[in-house]
């Protein structure tokens, strides 16, 4: 690795040893079991990215029965993750979608940090320190390299 700015090597340097920190005091403390089994949190995902779809279409985008895809959505149902609505356009379908709490369950499984123990911190900030800590992340964001590009 090869860096031409000792500032920035100084500042990536420092950045890698607050990122530690930052993990170690907001990492998640629920431990492994986040509560969706592996079929639940992919019909999440599935439905979060693709939309709204029937039963049938459901059990072919996952290569299962029909019938087993059915019982799947039946106990999301149940737990108030998903619901079933006429599809607008054709009233003889039925259409499986997330509801907030499906959307929610979801970004909870998904998260890496404690959102929690994040939103207390933020709070105990003020407005401008959180602003300009979620802005300058953004902007290191935007200044990151494709994905792929070989590392200097």
């Amino acid at each position: 690795m090869t860096i031409e700015d000792p500032d920035a090597a100084d500042a990536a340097d420092r950045f890698d040893a607050l990122f530690r920190r930052v993990y170690a005091s907001f990492h998640r403390r629920d431990g492994v079991d986040r509560g969706l089994s592996a079929a639940s949190r992919g019909v999440l995902t599935h439905l979060a990215l693709t939309g709204p779809v029937t039963i049938g279409e459901a059990a072919r985008h996952f290569d299962r029965a029909q019938s087993a895809t059915s019982e799947l959505i039946t106990q999301l149902e149940r737990n108030g993750l998903v619901e079933r609505r006429v599809d607008p356009a054709d009233a003889r379908r039925t259409l499986v979608w997330l509801t907030e709490a499906g959307h929610a369950a979801l970004r909870r499984d998904e998260a890496v940090l404690g959102l929690g123990l994040l939103a207390d911190a933020f709070a105990a900030m003020p407005v401008e320190g959180r602003a300009a800590i979620l802005d300058s992340l953004a902007r290191l964001l935007e200044a990151a390299p494709a994905p792929g590009k070989e590392p200097r």
